[in-house]
C-alpha cells in the first residue's frame, strides 16, 4: 500500500521540474538525431536506444507530441516548430487509419495539443492552421468511432484484436470522438444516415465501466473492487459478454497495472468532461445524467484499488498477479525493487496512474474532501517518486526519460541485460509523453496557469 506524503504541494515540484524539462530536451534532439526512420515508429529502447516493435502503430504521436509538451512547458520555440513539422509531414496516416483503436493517442497529442495551445494563445492564431487541426481531429475521431461492435443496450469501439475485442486502454483514445462532437462532426454512413460520436463515445465509457471494471459486487470468483480486466471478449453474433482477458497482463483474472493506469486516467478524464462540458441535447438527458455517475464510480474504484495494491513508493509491479511476486514476500509494504529477480515492475504505469489520481483529487476538491485529499497527494507521491533516481534518466547516453518501464512482458519483447532474470533499466515512448503531461499537468497548477485537459481550450469551437 501506498505510503501518502501529505506535505507535498506543487510548488514543491519547481525545482525538480526546471532539471526534469533540461533533461527531457537532451533525449527528444537524441531521439530526432540517431533514430533511424526507416525502422517505423520509435517504441521503446534497448539497452538504451530506441528501437521499434511491429504490432500497431500507436506510439508516433507521442514522440512528437513530446516536443510540443517540451514547448509548452519551457517556451523553447525549436521544439513547437519540431512538433508542428512533424505532425504536418508524418502525423496523417494516423488520421486515416482505420486499423487500430489507438486514435485518442496519436492524434490528440499532435493536432489536440497544437490546436490547445492556438485557442490558449500560445501560438498566434492562424484560421488556415487551426482548421487543419481541427479536421484532422473531426476525421480522427469518426474514423475511431466507426470501428463500432454493437452489444446489448450499446457498443464499443473494438480493439486490434476484432469486433470481439473490448481494451481498457480505449477508454483514454475514446476523447477523440468527444472533441470532434465538439466541432459539430458526425459519422455519415451508408444511406447517409447520421450516427452522432458522443452517443458513441458514451456508449464506449459505458461497456468499458460495466465490463473492464469490478466492483466486489459478486461477479465472478476474483470479483475485487477496482481491479481491472485488460480486455473483454464478446460473442459478436448476439453481442453477449463472454469473458475477461489479457494480451499484455498475466491473465484474464489478474491485473496489469498499466490497463488499471488507463482505466485510472481515462474515467477521472471523463468524469472531469461530463461534469463540465455542457453536452445534453434533446432525447440524451438521462443518459448524460448517468454516465458522470458511472464515471466517477469507476475512477474510484480503480484509484483505490491502485493505492492499496501498490509497493509503498508508489510504483507498481507490472501485474498484480504475476507469479513471481511471491518470492518477493511482503513486497507491498516497501518500495518496489526494479532490480529484483523475479518481476519487473512498470514505472509507465506510474506516470499514467499519478494523473489519474490528481485529476480524480482534483475534481473531488469541493464535494468530498478526504477522499480528494487522498487521490491528490497520492498522485503527487507517485510524481516525486518518479522525478528520482532510478526512474528519472539522467544519464546522456540513455535516450529513455522514464526508466524502468515495460511494454509486452508475456512476449518477452523487453530488453533484459544480460544475466538479468527480467527486464529492466529501459524506456517506452508511451512513458516518456506521460511522464512529460504529468509534469506539465502539476507545473501549470504551480505557476497557477490554464488547466491542462484534452477539451478546456476547445469547449467553445466556434469562436
Amino acid at each position: 500500500m501506498i505510503t501518502i506524503d501529505q506535505s507535498l504541494t506543487p510548488d514543491y515540484f519547481i525545482p525538480a521540474i526546471d532539471r526534469f524539462w533540461e533533461l527531457s530536451a537532451a533525449k527528444i534532439q537524441s531521439i530526432l538525431k540517431h533514430y533511424d526512420r526507416r525502422k517505423g515508429s520509435p517504441v521503446f529502447t534497448a539497452a538504451g536506444k530506441y528501437t521499434t516493435r511491429g504490432w500497431t502503430e500507436w506510439t508516433q504521436g507521442f514522440e512528437f507530441g513530446s516536443a510540443i509538451l517540451q514547448y509548452d512547458a519551457t517556451g523553447d520555440a525549436y521544439f513547437l516548430e519540431l512538433g508542428r513539422k512533424e505532425t504536418v509531414d508524418k502525423m496523417a496516416s494516423h488520421v486515416g487509419h482505420f486499423g487500430v483503436h489507438d486514435h485518442g493517442f496519436n492524434n490528440l497529442s499532435t493536432y489536440g495539443n497544437l490546436l490547445r495551445l492556438m485557442r490558449e494563445s500560445r501560438l498566434p492564431m492562424n484560421l488556415w492552421e487551426r482548421h487543419f487541426y481541427e479536421l484532422a481531429i473531426k476525421l480522427s475521431g469518426a474514423i475511431q468511432a466507426h470501428r463500432w461492435t454493437t452489444i446489448p443496450g450499446g457498443g464499443y469501439i473494438y480493439s486490434f484484436n476484432g469486433p470481439h475485442s473490448l481494451f481498457v486502454d480505449t477508454i483514454r483514445t475514446v476523447r477523440i470522438l468527444e472533441v470532434s462532437h465538439l466541432f459539430g462532426h458526425a459519422i455519415w454512413d451508408e444511406n447517409d444516415i447520421r450516427i452522432d460520436l458522443l452517443e458513441r463515445a458514451v456508449q464506449h465509457v459505458q461497456a468499458t465501466a460495466k465490463y473492464a471494471v469490478f466492483y466486489g459486487e459478486g461477479r465472478d470468483m476474483y470479483d475485487v473492487r477496482g481491479r481491472v480486466a485488460h480486455e473483454s471478449v464478446f460473442n459478436v453474433n448476439d453481442g453477449n459478454y463472454r469473458c475477461p482477458n489479457s494480451q499484455q497482463g498475466y491473465s484474464g483474472f489478474t491485473t496489469w497495472t498499466r490497463g488499471l493506469a488507463w482505466a485510472m486516467l481515462g474515467f477521472a478524464e471523463q468524469l472531469e468532461f461530463f461534469s463540465e462540458v455542457s453536452v445534453v441535447t434533446d432525447g440524451r438527458a438521462k443518459e448524460m445524467e448517468a454516465i458522470e455517475s458511472t464515471c466517477e464510480k469507476a475512477a474510484r474504484a480503480v484509484c483505490d484499488f491502485y493505492l492499496e495494491h501498490t509497493p509503498s513508493d508508489g510504483i507498481p509491479y507490472w501485474d498484480t498477479g504475476a507469479p513471481g511476486l511471491v518470492q518477493l514476500g511482503d513486497y507491498l509494504n516497501r518500495p518496489a525493487d526494479p532490480f529484483n529477480g523475479y518481476e519487473p515492475v512498470d514505472s509507465s504505469a506510474a506516470a499514467i496512474g499519478a494523473q489519474g489520481l490528481l485529476r480524480l483529487g482534483h475534481h473531488l476538491r469541493n464535494r468530498d474532501e478526504s477522499a480528494s485529499t487522498r487521490y491528490w497527494q497520492g498522485g503527487l507521491t507517485i510524481l516525486k517518486r518518479l522525478l528520482e533516481e532510478p526512474y528519472l534518466s539522467t544519464h546522456s547516453e540513455h535516450q529513455g526519460l522514464l526508466l524502468h518501464s515495460i511494454y509486452h512482458r508475456p512476449n518477452g519483447w523487453d530488453y533484459q541485460p544480460a544475466g538479468s532474470a527480467i527486464p529492466y533499466g529501459e524506456s517506452s515512448m508511451w512513458g516518456d509523453y506521460h511522464f512529460r503531461e504529468l509534469v506539465l499537468y502539476v507545473q501549470r497548477i504551480a505557476q497557477q496557469g490554464p488547466y491542462h485537459s484534452f477539451f478546456h481550450a476547445l469547449t467553445n469551437p466556434n469562436e
